[in-house]
């Protein structure tokens, strides 16, 4: 089920005409066209070591996304119109003031190690998200107490409104942990194999670092006649064409994200392949340049625009991504039509105008045709092309780029501890909510030397940090829109950063692998409902 960049183009601009999210979605990943077949097991391809990151309690993590909720479940769920659907919790509603959230539990639901689930467990659950959760610490700052009146009912309640509070209860970005084995554990601390214990369909059977994981059917999940599959095999498989290799022979089932985008072509015309190339709303994918204001030209204004109409966004998507992603001008991703204001648009490309830019901020060409030299370093999840693309861009205009990479330690150290670099190219995921994935990059008060994924670029501005903190505590959804609709406008003014575009993610399966999506969250969810179909 793959589709053109054409496709994807027209389907988004349908989508930031309305507030419906359902256009991002073929039909055909929705569609079951016959009776699920029990048995069988699925043989998942991974790009990493997880180390002990399983579970999302503590990290925000691609793998305790992405491996956690096989295991451990949250409250809610999501359609693909981002619509929250029953998961632990059965109903849910919230109080006139918006500081009171009532859940009532699913009955009759047994961790794997056949304890009961209560609303106990939630209660410990919310508050180290909030103590240990990168994100959690946003999510539920204003938490004051979660009340248990009975086991099956859980009343968090806030000093102020989180309107982004139920969008929040996802598998994979708030898991709810047995409170039994978690109280026992260091905040900090991952998971072992005997540790990771949860509600889902799956049980963590093996574990064996570096190689693989094996989870087995929980044949007393509470979900009646699921999961289909006996068993997830999970292969870490850290070599691309490796991984090309095992998917075109059959030796693997379904990845995410798992080859070079250069091969997607070549895999396209495997009859036995489907590739999905949906960008899936809860992740709200955004690829941003970032300048560091602790360097002092960068703090022109006519240097940032000067670099931003040098930069050609179009080129980015079909050179860096082969045509796979989506030009996103805004701080807020395009992914994210709901919240997207489309008023919002790419500054010109124009190599002239930014020369001309660069003459008045006083940085002519020198003999060597050099204006200055900038190090540029990029987030190493991200394929090198958005690099190379922007020093070949900049180079145009007269600024030397000298590109550093790093592997992921380095990189965090670089940019957020040592501060060594000039401009950056990051992968900040807007995730399912602005406040949650986009505050934490312009919010002064997130600027932290060692805190990965922040403000990097030191970036200060009160009427940014006001726009930032009403939006957070905002109930009412249109005067939340236009408060981030004033807050994207001021970041595009102001050039604070250059938002480039919001990078496609690939799914590709063998053609017997039915129903790997079912909702928002792509492939970051349980498998309950995946089967494999015979014979094929």
């Amino acid at each position: 089920m793959s589709f053109t960049r054409r496709t994807f183009n027209s389907l988004l601009l349908a989508a930031t005409a309305g507030t419906s999210l359902s256009v991002h979605f073929p039909s055909s990943v929705r569609a079951q066209t016959a009776k699920p077949v029990p048995g069988g097991t699925l043989k998942l391809l991974y790009r990493v070591d997880p180390g002990n990151a399983l579970f999302a309690i503590n990290t925000s993590s691609g793998t305790g996304q992405a491996i956690g909720p096989k295991i451990v479940e949250g409250l809610l769920t999501f359609d693909f119109d981002l619509k929250p659907q029953p998961l632990l919790a059965t109903s849910w509603s919230v109080s006139e003031d918006n500081l009171r959230y009532t859940f009532k539990l699913r009955p009759g639901v047994k961790w794997h190690d056949g304890a009961d689930f209560t609303s106990e467990d939630v209660a410990f659950s919310i508050f180290r998200l909030k103590e240990a959760h990168p994100r959690g610490r946003i999510t539920y700052q204003n938490v004051v107490a979660v009340e248990t009146p009975d086991p099956l009912t859980a009343i968090i309640v806030l000093s102020k409104p989180a309107p982004f509070l139920l969008a929040a209860q996802s598998s994979s970005e708030s898991p709810i942990v047995p409170k039994h084995i978690f109280e026992k554990l260091p905040p900090g601390d991952g998971q072992t194999l005997k540790t990771a214990i949860g509600t889902g369909p799956f049980k963590l059977s093996e574990w064996v670092p570096g190689s693989h994981l094996i989870f087995e059917k929980n044949p007393n999940y509470w979900d009646k006649g699921k999961p289909y599959l006996d068993r997830v095999v999970l292969r870490i498989v850290t070599d691309p064409a490796a991984r090309a290799v095992a998917l075109e022979t059959g030796e693997a089932d379904i990845g995410d994200n798992p080859v070079p985008l250069a091969d997607l072509e070549r895999l396209k015309q495997n009859k036995n392949l489907v590739i999905d190339t949906t960008t899936y709303a809860y992740s709200g994918p955004q690829q941003q340049l970032f300048f560091n204001y602790d360097t002092e030209l960068l703090r022109n204004k006519d240097v940032r625009l000067a670099i931003a109409k040098a930069i050609n966004l179009d080129e980015i998507v079909n050179v860096a991504l082969f045509g796979y992603g989506q030009v996103s001008p805004s701080p807020v991703s395009t992914a994210l039509p709901n919240w997207y204001d489309p008023k919002v648009t790419a500054h010109p490309y124009d190599p002239k105008a930014a020369e001309a830019l660069l003459d008045k901020a006083g940085f002519p060409r020198k003999a060597d045709g050099k204006r200055f030299q900038l190090r540029l370093t990029y987030n190493s999840y991200l394929v090198p092309g958005f690099a190379d693309v922007i020093r070949s861009q900049l180079e145009k205009i007269g600024i030397g780029v000298e590109i550093r990479k790093y592997d992921l330690p380095t990189f965090l150290k670089t940019v957020y501890t040592d501060r060594a670099f000039d401009l950056v190219v990051e992968s900040l995921s807007n995730t399912f909510d602005p406040t949650l994935g986009i505050q934490r990059a312009y919010w002064s008060k997130n600027f932290k030397i060692g805190l990965p994924f922040s403000n990097a670029a030191h970036y200060d501005n009160p009427q940014a940090d006001a726009l930032l903190e009403a939006a957070a505590i905002e109930p009412d959804e249109r005067k939340r829109w236009e408060l981030w609709s004033r807050f994207q406008h001021l970041i595009h003014d102001e050039v604070a950063s250059v938002d480039l575009v919001a990078a496609g993610s690939q799914i590709v399966a063998n053609k017997r692998v039915k129903n790997f999506v079912t909702g928002a969250q792509g492939i970051n969810w349980s498998f309950g409902d995946i089967w494999l179909e015979p014979g094929v």
